[in-house]
């Protein structure tokens, strides 16, 4: 049996009647862009997120961008993150003409260290963008202390923890805005692209409304340069089917990641640190090894798929080259690079396959204290 990273067709076939009569009914409506199922779903989301605005767009990079955007961030203005994430984050701030200015992570939780964010605060500095980075928050209430203090916007990526909780808090109550991504493989995932931006500022809610539709304020009044980034109604349609079954496919997530740890605490490959106050909803499991290239080896051999999010921190990416930052910079993202595996995790995975990975991180960590 070999047990693949994410196994969409399963979750599908689990709710296929449900979806096939949403898309029906949607196609039957004829009503594609900004329909009813776009409006409920940011209602609903924003709800179950804690949020009082939820905006839908085409995409997770395009809610960054047009949050970032929304909330007053300028071309020429800098804007601190990580580079230990996906490549969007950077991007979206890059794309919007802004600087990214990067601090280094913590190393237990791969999350922004909130003391290296304030070591690199400028005066040029508007904004922070963290990542919730595999499933769980990053620590909210330090870097909306030091904001408060520099006067700055936080504008969180949550692309991977939609779900997640920081101190009973939930996400769309963190920062100025909180971004989502509907990725197919995401928690919560479409059946294409889609995003959204969650904010309880009335101000930012309405520049991102506009910004989504070409900077639209009424038909055919344009306030401003923005965007074609729009939910489409079948996106939304699906999440609508998908979305009240999120808490019990993050609680499935919560018990897989749980055998896994139980197997591996103590052992030569480290397991995930949930922090204090976290609730952590394991977008993914990553394990940390100074062997992981053997390790991987080792799952492969036994038919278990592992990925390693992500190889190369981004400051040391061809593409950010003009930034002007070089290898050793920030070392603890660098190191995470080197040591990181993700193994699956997802809702789907049935008792035999969650045995199987098992077994197979117990031969692993094994193997690799052997060859120590």
């Amino acid at each position: 049996m070999s047990i693949p990273m994410a196994d969409l067709c399963a979750q599908y076939r689990s709710l296929q009647p449900e979806i096939d009569a949403a898309v029906q009914s949607v196609l039957e409506k004829g009503r594609f862009i900004l329909g009813e199922n776009v409006s409920l779903l940011e209602e609903e989301t924003a709800a179950l997120c804690g949020a009082k605005y939820g905006i839908g767009v085409n995409s997770g990079t395009d809610a960054i961008i047009i949050a970032l955007a929304a909330a007053g961030v300028n071309p020429g203005d800098e804007v601190i993150t990580t580079p230990f994430t996906f490549v969007a984050t950077t991007e979206a701030v890059v794309i919007i003409g802004a600087r990214p200015v990067y601090a280094d992570i913590d190393p237990d939780t791969f999350n922004l260290d909130p003391a290296a964010v304030e070591k690199v605060i400028t005066p040029k500095t508007k904004a922070i963008l963290p990542v919730h980075l595999f499933g769980q928050c990053a620590r909210m209430e330090e870097l909306e202390s030091i904001a408060q203090k520099y006067g700055l916007k936080i504008i969180c990526d949550g692309a991977q923890a939609i779900g997640a909780l920081r101190n009973s808090r939930k996400l769309g109550d963190m920062g100025d805005a909180t971004t989502l991504s509907f990725f197919p493989t995401k928690n919560l995932g479409a059946y294409g692209d889609g995003g959204m931006i969650l904010t309880n500022d009335d101000d930012i809610a309405r520049r991102a409304r506009s910004l989504r539709f070409h900077g639209q304020s009424s038909s055919y009044t344009y306030e401003r340069v923005g965007f074609c980034s729009r939910l489409d109604e079948l996106q939304a349609a699906i999440l609508r089917v998908k979305l009240p079954h999120l808490s019990s496919w993050n609680e499935k997530r919560r018990r897989n990641a749980a055998v896994y740890s139980s197997i591996l605490d103590g052992t030569a490959i480290k397991i995930p640190k949930v922090d204090d106050g976290n609730y952590h909803i394991y977008h993914q499991y990553t394990l940390r090894s100074p062997d992981r290239d053997r390790l991987k080896e080792i799952l492969a051999a036994e038919g278990v798929s592992s990925a390693v999010y992500y190889p190369e921190p981004l400051h040391i990416q061809k593409a950010y080259d003009f930034l002007g930052y070089k290898i050793g910079d920030f070392p603890k993202s660098e190191q995470a690079a080197r040591e990181v595996l993700s193994v699956p995790v997802y809702p789907e995975l049935t008792e035999e396959q969650v045995s199987i990975v098992a077994s197979a991180l117990r031969k692993a960590a094994d193997m690799l204290v052997r060859v120590s």
